[in-house]
């Protein structure tokens, strides 16, 4: 039974029966600050998704009775933004944000064992600190202790997964997808997808393996279903030579979680090998990056990440966690 069980989940999240397999479908996300106070400028910048490898992003279309909208870009990053802007005496706010994600499930087994020189300049941004990643200190020293013998680009990456899989655990009662403030994770190494993943990250920066953190949402597997809550973080990191490679860790830990698996049950080193190298279909990247300054510019610090909406009224950040303050909803449709 309890073998069972654990092949729904991984079907639930993709994986299994559905290795290899495409999933397409309809992302519909509605946006009204209608409820704010009238008399102050409203903004919102909203993660816009595009192609790439993996994903095939079609019938693009955004409405509403805002000032203004575009696309932009981020200085840093580069991560496509859609921006609106409603003038300080609009009545109502409200935007619809239509898009088609054709997405392919992700599968790297043929990653070559050798090393090839790293262009280091080209690859700086990956291999740096953020805020809340540093790549010093304590988690220079543990990254240190994890890859101790391993020689090559590849064994670093592996060691820092598995290392990442044995030591972290999902905390359901993290708010929204996590901060990922990797210092207090180190002391408690507890929590959700950005959690995890931003551990990862500071671990094979500070050993020199390229990384970084992905931005998404989960696609659902039902006409009509509610994503609003279903963002979700993984980590890829580089193999000079190759190309990126995704892992995701957090995803192991959730169904060990769920499914109340044991780090020694077979069935945890099924998703253990999985998700090293390999994520299902049933995802949409949306945008990467850390320390983020939007365009146009939001008042106040930079933003940690851009996987929720962001909205400003009055020069106020809303609580994108809290739906009485900032309303929107996220709609899959096959």
């Amino acid at each position: 039974m309890k073998r069972l069980v654990f092949l729904l989940f991984i079907l639930l999240l993709g994986v299994g029966s559905a290795w290899g397999k495409t999933v397409s479908g309809e992302v519909v996300m509605t946006f009204d600050l209608s409820g704010q106070p009238s008399g102050r400028e409203a903004r919102l910048w909203i993660p816009y998704p595009i192609s790439d490898a993996d994903q095939l992003i079609s019938d693009i279309h955004w409405e509403g009775d805002y000032s203004e909208a575009a696309v932009y870009t981020d200085r840093e990053n580069s991560i496509p933004i859609l921006y609106a802007r409603w003038a300080a005496d609009a009545d109502s706010r409200r935007l619809t944000l239509r898009f088609r994600a054709e997405r392919r499930e992700q599968l790297h087994r043929d990653i070559p064992r050798a090393d090839v020189p790293l262009d280091r300049a080209a690859f700086s941004r990956y291999l740096s600190a953020t805020s809340m990643g540093p790549i010093d200190g304590p988690v220079k020293a543990l990254a240190d202790q994890i890859v101790a013998g391993k020689k090559t680009n590849l064994e670093k990456a592996r060691a820092i997964y598995d290392w990442t899989v044995d030591n972290t655990f999902r905390d359901p009662n993290t708010r929204g997808c996590g901060l990922g403030n990797v210092p207090r994770l180190l002391d408690r190494p507890g929590g959700k997808c950005a959690d995890i993943s931003s551990i990862y990250v500071a671990l094979a920066r500070s050993a020199g393996v390229p990384a970084r953190e992905i931005l998404g949402i989960r696609l659902g597997k039902k006409d009509g279903q509610d994503i609003t809550g279903w963002q979700h973080c993984w980590a890829e990191f580089y193999q000079p030579g190759y190309g990126w490679v995704p892992v995701d860790p957090a995803d192991v830990r959730k169904a060990m979680l769920k499914q109340n698996l044991k780090l020694g049950d077979p069935q945890v080193a099924e998703l253990r090998e999985y998700f090293w190298g390999g994520v299902d279909a049933y995802r949409v990247r949306l945008s990467e990056g850390r320390d983020i300054e939007l365009n146009p510019p939001q008042q106040g610090p930079a933003v940690n990440y851009l996987m929720y909406p962001f909205a400003q009224v009055g020069g106020k950040t809303l609580d994108w966690l809290d739906p009485q303050t900032f309303r929107y909803q996220i709609t899959y449709r096959q």
